[in-house]
């Protein structure tokens, strides 16, 4: 089983990042997305390209959008939630970033 969300870039849908029972996690942009003549990048860190980008745990560019400080606090203390499960907060709490990328849960079928 794996968690899903959907990642946005100026309000139009560009991928899905995906997290896996082992720890990693993929984003992949959408091919759809890939063909727009006015796509942009999520990150500098995740050009363009339809090959899917893994990592061992959140990407780095997904993990610096989730809250720090006081505002974590409030989050993992409102949500219940760990701290330490990056991915959790971020789709708990990504869904009206500052900046044109969000991150939505993606609802099961």
């Amino acid at each position: 089983m794996s968690r899903q969300g959907l990642v946005y870039r100026d309000e139009v849908l560009a991928g899905v990042l995906e997290e896996f029972e082992d720890g990693r996690c993929v984003f992949a942009y959408l091919p759809e997305y890939l063909a727009r003549p006015d796509a942009l990048p999520v990150s500098l860190t995740l050009p363009l390209s339809p090959a899917p980008v893994e990592t061992r745990g959140l990407h780095p560019f997904f993990d610096g959008l989730v809250p720090e400080g006081w505002l974590l606090d409030l989050a993992t203390r409102n949500w219940k939630l760990d701290p330490r499960d990056r991915v959790s907060l971020l789709l708990a709490t990504c869904s009206d970033c500052i900046g044109a990328v969000r991150v939505l849960p993606k609802a099961d079928p």
